[in-house]
């Protein structure tokens, strides 16, 4: 059993994303519950990649691979975990905010956050304020995050804030950003929660701001 999640664990390390599904398959066929297999296998596996970026020996490419793979099992873990009642980290609406057409990051994050089996609702890129607005209503999710890469979107974080706040839900969720262009300091100017400078802390600041 051990032997297995640990191949699952290596091989979403690795990237494999055609070898994970399979994995998967074969320690629920196994037996093993799915908890388990999503504990000890795959978040401990983007637990290690998330390790291996702070230290430097992976890049962003390496983080996706590693992230698609894990998410190629998660479809396989999925359904068992719903039919298992698996409790989930929290509930995250995820997008790239209105003007900004970039999704790398945002998709990172988002996968990043499932690994750590978290619930997320990925509204896509160009997502207007009233979206973001919407998508709280409808999924009454703890936490909303953020993403921009250009400096001429930043203010679309703002509004997006401002938009929660006249919609009377502010104080339901807390509001995390993160991009390049992005600062702790800007996060505060515009009242976020908390900012990310990369997917790995997005996780870590997630976890901390549902605790």
């Amino acid at each position: 059993m051990a032997d297995l999640l640990n191949e699952i664990k290596e091989a979403v390390i690795d990237g494999l994303q055609k070898v994970v599904p399979g994995k998967v398959q074969a320690a629920l066929d196994a037996g093993i519950d799915p908890e388990t297999i999503l504990n000890e296998a795959m978040i401990k596996g983007m637990s290690e990649v998330g390790q291996l970026f702070e230290d430097g020996e992976f890049f962003v490419p390496e983080m996706l691979v590693a992230a698609r793979a894990m998410a190629s099992g998660m479809e396989i873990l999925k359904p068992r975990l719903i039919q298992a009642d698996v409790k989930s980290a929290g509930k995250v609406i995820i997008g790239t905010v209105q003007g900004d057409l970039h999704d790398i990051g945002k998709n990172l994050v988002g996968m990043m956050l499932e690994g750590a089996a978290f619930e997320v609702v990925d509204l896509g890129a160009d997502v207007s304020p009233e979206k973001f607005v919407e998508a709280v209503k409808e999924n009454g999710a703890q936490i909303v995050a953020l993403s921009a890469l250009l400096t001429t979107t930043m203010p679309s974080m703002k509004a997006t804030i401002e938009a929660l706040e006249t919609a009377g839900l502010r104080d339901k969720v807390k509001v995390m950003v993160g991009g390049a262009p992005l600062s702790d300091q800007y996060a505060k100017e515009i009242h976020a929660d908390g900012y990310s400078p990369d997917a790995n802390r997005a996780v870590a600041l997630a976890k901390s701001l549902i605790a």
